[in-house]
């Protein structure tokens, strides 16, 4: 029964991915093409839906799309836009997928919106039918705000071009808004590598199965100068791991299946490259299978490749900060003629909570982030928060200026503890022990 709804499933998602991009489909159509279940049909899309292969789209139901690459994720297309601002296409529907590079406010006289429009803009302006006209003719697409339309002339050169003119409820401001804040927020999202950047561009792993030998191992060593691989089944499912420490001392011919370590820690695509190097940490792990949703292997990522890309990602210029970044953002280093370092900064808005006094959560990240500070001033390489106890005093008003002392009392190759206070003129009100773990590069 298992092979079965497996291979039914490998056939729905290879039939998906056969469809023609922007080609709808639904449970039913599936189940009566393919001749299975509407539960394997339902479950074979959601899966193809994770992959990138379909989207779910309001009014429109589920279609198959292009995958969509994350290195280009600050660029929005004018189908972002229209999801963005709750919009309704009015024309030019084939260039919904196109990238853009510039928006455009028509607050202007036509005349002196043609040294702003060109080619892979987007316009936004009013009811101003020859603005609309304009921006057509020049390669740009229209976003037309306060819920206008436009006229069936527009509409069939939008179509005729296959520039998109879209129509939205809200005024121009809050579109402009809301679209600044959607690339803020693509532009945070691309500082975070997910285990699917480091395996995009690799080989296909090398694997064994559980029916073959030591001497099948020790062959696979030799050829591809790894030690460790993921175990997988017939159907490609990851059932165990093999590595050195399993075969020690082993007969040649022993099969891999009665040593292999079953049921191995795995990650999925989605997962961040700081989670995947806390649970390498952690487990004390030097490899880790990359899994779908049905436990298929995707590929594998070693302790190296997290650590160069941890390291990658912050040499990258900062651009869409956190509210981490926000609020560290107000402190400076100050070091006295004793060496003792300390981060001075003061208590924003943005900091407080609803009685006007300081979250304890927003205490916490500035004592973490000042410990990890004063670390990497003495040991290079990436930190993961292991543990911390956070003691909570006084409160902390608006406007208030703070001193953060951070300690260390121990630190090794691995390992740093730091203790970590917080005063405001000089009296104690926020106190934390933490622990950390080095990422060390090998």
């Amino acid at each position: 029964m298992r092979e079965d709804t497996s291979t039914k499933h490998e056939q729905i998602l290879q039939y998906i991915e056969e469809l023609d991009v922007g080609q709808q489909i639904s449970v039913r159509q599936i189940a009566k093409a393919l001749h299975v279940s509407e539960g394997t049909a339902y479950r074979a899309i959601k899966d193809a839906e994770n992959q990138g292969l379909v989207q779910t789209r309001p009014r429109i139901g589920t279609v198959r799309v292009g995958k969509r690459h994350r290195y280009r994720i600050d660029q929005l297309t004018f189908r972002d836009v229209v999801m963005i601002v709750d919009g309704e296409v009015l024309g030019g529907q084939a260039g919904l997928d196109t990238p853009l590079h510039k928006f455009v406010i028509g607050a202007m006289e036509l005349d002196d919106m043609m040294k702003y429009i060109d080619a892979g803009s987007l316009l936004i302006v009013g009811n101003r039918e020859g603005a609309h006209r304009l921006a057509l003719e020049q390669g740009s697409g229209v976003l037309v705000t306060g819920g206008f339309h436009t006229s069936d002339d527009i509409r069939e050169l939008a179509d005729a071009l296959g520039l998109p003119i879209i129509t939205s409820g809200y005024d121009t401001f809050t579109v402009a808004s809301m679209i600044n804040r959607a690339i803020y927020d693509r532009l945070i999202k691309k500082k975070i590598i997910l285990v699917e950047d480091l395996i995009h561009d690799k080989e296909p792993p090398v694997t064994v199965k559980a029916n073959q030998t030591v001497s099948d191992w020790i062959k696979f060593v030799d050829s591809t100068g790894n030690s460790r691989f993921p175990v997988t089944d017939e159907w490609n499912r990851v059932i165990g791991m093999v590595t050195p420490k399993d075969v020690l001392d082993a007969d040649p011919n022993q099969t891999l299946d009665r040593l292999m370590t079953r049921n191995p820690l795995t990650v999925g695509v989605q997962t961040s490259i700081a989670s995947a190097a806390h649970m390498m940490v952690w487990e004390g792990i030097e490899v880790l299978p990359v899994v779908d949703h049905n436990r298929k292997l995707r590929g594998i990522i070693s302790r190296q490749d997290v650590l160069k890309a941890m390291q990658y990602s912050q040499r990258q210029p900062q651009m869409g900060e956190t509210f981490e970044d926000l609020m560290w953002s107000t402190f400076e280093e100050i070091r006295d003629e004793t060496g003792q370092v300390r981060f001075r900064g003061s208590i924003t808005p943005q900091m407080t909570g609803d009685l006007g006094v300081v979250s304890e959560g927003v205490l916490a990240t500035l004592m973490t982030k000042a410990a990890f500070q004063v670390i990497k001033t003495e040991r290079k390489g990436d930190l993961v928060l292991d543990n911390a106890s956070t003691y909570f005093i006084r409160p902390l008003q608006l406007d208030t200026s703070v001193d953060i002392i951070p300690n260390v009392l121990e630190i090794s190759r691995k390992f740093a503890k730091v203790d970590v206070e917080m005063f405001h003129e000089q009296v104690l009100v926020c106190k934390a022990l933490l622990t950390a773990q080095v990422l060390e590069q090998r």
